[in-house]
């Protein structure tokens, strides 16, 4: 391109100097002129955006000869295609002056150089200061696609830069992008569209975008044959559907996206497939976008994407099956799609911590309301790399798998089975991380296996024997950090679990917990609170992208619960210890709320006392 430029413009000069044309020009016209074909003869060692050069361009732009303005344009066209700095308004002025001509030829080249310069980040602010946008929203009302073509790049550079976004909103150019965006030339397609993709990074556009009507063109054109148009919708799209009002409008008027979005992950282009699969991810925020994608087959190119080696795929599969996920109607056909083995095996992708945390939080919540669920993911071996990784990987990782091992934990028919495999051992550790979450969730989990509804005289509860004093003070020393922290959640998991394995019978947790001096005196302090309840650090911080919630979440667990444990714990521990393994054993049975005789209250309420803190434990399962 640029070496047509440069001929026109030499023959151009040269044959008006030798014909009629030069009596016709003003004197600093022809001296403009002479002076630019001498620059460049010489173009390889002249700047041309400042001095003499740019001078010769200024006095040629502002001619009222047509001819002069075409060769002062397309100059410019091919000196900023070789080279591209920031300028100043002595250089953009007369581009701004051409881009104002009726001539198409002029018009075409003027934006041509406009665009090339908008590449660069002070040239972008620069232009739009100088009232650039005007003009170029009349040359993509241009009827000739040339012009439209080089108006619409120029506007796509402008919009990558932010402070020129809700400028560019707010001039009116929306509109027309839009209609070029249907444009059958694919160049302006691909330029429109990607216009469109830059106005799309702040909600105030987004919104501005949706009024002008742009949603139903770029859905339409995710059947587009070009691969760049495809992207550049696919990503747009994905972008509006960040927000919850946009996606009830997709919802109401696009019922062809989810199948189209399904489709692009089977694109030749990787792009196209990890965009489409953000797309997907981003919709899957709603419930029913959550079935719909698992209606339209969705489930089988996701698999494929999770599997592959391409970071980008791996990332947007795990993020959108994480989103699937949520929904409980989709834990079966997530799980018998054969998604268990590669969810494990990417627990431990150390090249990305949150391809880790999309993976765990997918398995926690495929087993949040079915016991066969969670039977598979245990057998599958996601306990025994949850062992295996929680104490190395980062701390948001070890949140998840921490609220991952307690729902896990609310089998009963997993309990022993967890206990055996040593899963102990790493959450104790995990009691005295630096997150508050990693905490809760880990004490969460070690409660849950404490608690067996219906026990029988043949539960076995040694491991918590084995791990009373160690690793690292063992569960002796977490249950005393947690009934002297400040927080009221911490205090109620540790008095709740402390009656959980006082009510197992076991003679030696009985043993361990009534001869601790340092569980003991806490404990009476306990049971002589009054007034009102602390506040937790569990289950109010958002957490963008991640879950929201664990295990064990915040409820009106106020002193008085935690005073009423306490003094339960104090009934065990001031009673005669063979009477306490023998009433505890009698209290064995499938509907007993374990209670002893001579209590200050009755069966009935420690009974709802024990769900509701059991509800606790239980809420919040399910990650987003």
């Amino acid at each position: 391109m640029g070496n047509a430029i440069s001929s026109c413009c030499e023959s151009c000069f040269r044959s008006r100097k030798s014909q009629s044309y030069e009596p016709l020009l003003l004197e600093n016209e022809r001296e403009a002129v002479a002076d630019l074909l001498q620059f460049l003869e010489n173009r390889t060692t002249t700047n041309f955006f400042q001095g003499s050069p740019l001078q010769a361009l200024t006095t040629l732009s502002f001619s009222d000869n047509v001819d002069l303005q075409r060769s002062a344009a397309l100059a410019f066209a091919e000196i900023t295609e070789k080279e591209v700095r920031p300028v100043g308004r002595d250089t953009l002025d007369p581009i701004l002056f051409l881009l104002s001509s009726h001539d198409t030829e002029v018009q075409r080249a003027a934006s041509a150089a406009l665009g090339n310069l908008a590449v660069n980040t002070e040239n972008k602010l620069l232009i739009v200061k100088l009232g650039g946008l005007e003009p170029l929203i009349r040359q993509m009302l241009s009827p000739n696609v040339e012009v439209q073509c080089n108006a619409v790049g120029c506007v796509t550079n402008l919009a990558t830069h932010d402070d020129n976004k809700t400028k560019i909103a707010k001039s009116g150019a929306l509109v027309p992008l839009t209609r070029l965006a249907k444009s059958k030339d694919m160049r302006v397609q691909r330029n429109a569209t990607g216009a469109l993709l830059n106005m799309t990074h702040s909600d105030e556009n987004r919104q501005q975008l949706v009024n002008a009507g742009a949603i139903p063109v770029l859905v339409s054109l995710l059947n587009s044959p070009d691969t760049d148009v495809q992207y550049y919708c696919t990503t747009a799209l994905s972008n509006i559907a960040v927000d919850g009002v946009n996606r009830k409008k997709l919802a109401q008027s696009e019922q062809k996206l989810v199948s189209s979005l399904v489709s692009l992950m089977d694109s030749s282009s990787l792009k196209v497939q990890c965009q489409a699969a953000l797309a997907l991810r981003n919709l899957a925020s709603d419930e029913k976008y959550q079935l719909e994608i698992v209606k339209c087959d969705g489930l089988t190119p996701l698999l494929r994407l999770l599997q592959s080696s391409y970071l980008p795929l791996i990332l947007s599969a795990a993020a959108c099956v994480r989103n699937v996920s949520i929904h409980p109607q989709n834990e079966s056909p997530i799980i018998e799609a054969g998604f268990l083995q590669p969810l494990i095996n990417l627990l431990a992708f150390k090249d990305n911590e949150e391809v880790q945390c999309h993976a765990i939080s997918t398995l926690r919540n495929l087993a949040a309301s079915s016991e066969k669920n969670k039977l598979a993911i245990v057998k599958a071996g996601a306990v025994h790399s949850i062992k295996q990784l929680v104490l190395e990987v980062p701390m948001n990782v070890q949140s998840e798998m921490t609220a991952c091992v307690a729902v896990l934990a609310l089998s009963d028919e997993l309990k022993g089975q967890l206990l055996e495999m040593g899963i102990c051992e790493v959450l104790i550790p995990l009691t005295n991380s630096p997150s508050s979450e990693v905490q809760g969730n880990s004490a969460a989990a070690l409660g849950n296996l404490s608690s067996k509804d219906g026990r029988t005289a043949t539960d076995d509860y040694s491991a918590f024997n084995d791990v009373w004093e160690k690793p690292e003070g063992g569960m002796h020393r977490y249950l005393y950090r947690f009934l002297t922290s400040p927080d009221a959640t911490f205090q109620h998991i540790a008095v709740w679990t402390i009656v959980q394995l006082l009510e197992s019978g076991d003679p030696q947790l009985v043993s361990n917990i009534r001869s601790s001096d340092l569980l003991i005196p806490n404990i009476r302090q306990l049971s002589q609170s009054r007034g009102t309840s602390r506040t937790s650090s569990l289950g109010g911080t958002p957490r963008s992208h991640r879950s929201h919630s664990q295990s064990y979440q915040e409820t009106d667990t106020g002193d008085g619960e935690i005073t009423l444990l306490s003094r339960r714990i104090l009934e065990y521990v001031d009673a005669d210890l063979d009477d306490v393994v023998e009433k505890a054993g009698q209290s064995i049975t499938p509907n007993a709320g374990g209670v002893l005789s001579g209590q200050s209250y009755d069966g009935k309420d420690h009974e709802e006392l024990r769900r509701s803190v059991r509800e606790a434990f239980s809420s919040g399962s399910r990650g987003r």
